[in-house]
């Protein structure tokens, strides 16, 4: 077993070397060329990640002041129903403690 694991492993790097091989025979570019390519291509693409992040960035910057404002203006429109209620509930209480006071003056002539 040993000895196929070793086959395989040298099969590997002689195809790795092969490869290589013909990559330098064909390549179309000389080595300086290709890595200059290779060094723009890089720094293309970092500058493309670099502006789409920074778009997520604002979209979600964005997305979370909407949200907020629909929430701050949601809370500001409960307070205010809930502000008319407890002021429809005293003056409710305060009915009937007149009612209260009137019947308990009532009772003590």
């Amino acid at each position: 077993m040993e000895n196929n694991n070793g086959n395989i492993f040298m099969s590997f790097i002689t195809g790795a070397a092969i490869g290589t091989g013909l990559g330098i025979l064909f390549a179309p570019y000389k080595g300086s060329e290709t890595r200059e390519k290779i060094k723009h291509t890089v720094a293309d693409t970092t500058h493309d990640i670099s502006d789409r992040l920074k778009h997520a960035k604002d979209e979600l910057t964005k997305t979370a002041h909407e949200k907020k404002e629909a929430f701050d203006k949601k809370l500001d429109e409960t307070v205010s129903n809930l502000s008319y209620k407890a002021e429809d509930i005293i003056n409710a209480l305060e009915t009937k403690l007149e009612d209260l006071k009137k019947k308990n003056a009532q009772l003590h002539k």
